[in-house]
């Protein structure tokens, strides 16, 4: 019985543990950047649910590696689309932006968070296949773009510092 319970919480997939853990914390770390961002502006979907987002989508993805792993012994070939999981990450964190945009008074606010959300879930993938040179480049110029472009349009008075998105 104890053998048995060992072999439950063994590891023995294609990603070593120590991988894992490293995906796992490093998706919450750029991910939590982009939401650190959120956060200070006081929008909606800050720190915690751009960190979660990284999180769940780096484990699906991790997840995906290991069912594909045990499908395929050496020497056969498991045909799959990777596609199908892209498809699966921007469907779902599409459902949760979506809740986050609002019309109200004839303007629409939200949509910049929605896209930071996406932004996320594009890392968490990055980071979850071990494509951290991406990941990095991503998270770097959503800041740009969220952090940098705010304070450009701010100052030449675009956009007043006061307003949300």
């Amino acid at each position: 019985m104890l053998q048995a319970l060992a072999e439950e919480f063994s590891h023995d997939g294609p990603v070593p543990a120590l991988i894992l853990l490293t995906r796992m914390f490093g998706a919450m770390i750029l991910c939590g950047l982009i939401g650190l961002e959120r956060r200070i502006n006081k929008n909606m979907a800050g720190l915690r649910t751009n960190m979660l987002i990284g999180l769940s989508v780096t484990i699906f993805t991790l997840v995906a590696l290991h069912f594909i792993g045990s499908l395929a012994p050496s020497d056969d070939v498991v045909r799959m689309d990777p596609i199908r999981l892209i498809e699966a990450v921007t469907g779902g964190i599409a459902f949760l932006a979506a809740g986050v945009v609002v019309f109200t008074r004839g303007s629409v606010q939200g949509l910049t968070t929605g896209a930071s959300m996406w932004l996320s879930g594009a890392i968490g993938l990055s980071v979850g296949l071990g494509l951290w040179l991406i990941a990095v480049l991503a998270t770097i110029a959503g800041i740009i773009v969220l952090w940098l472009v705010r304070r450009s349009e701010t100052a030449l008075g675009i956009k007043d510092d006061a307003s949300q998105e």
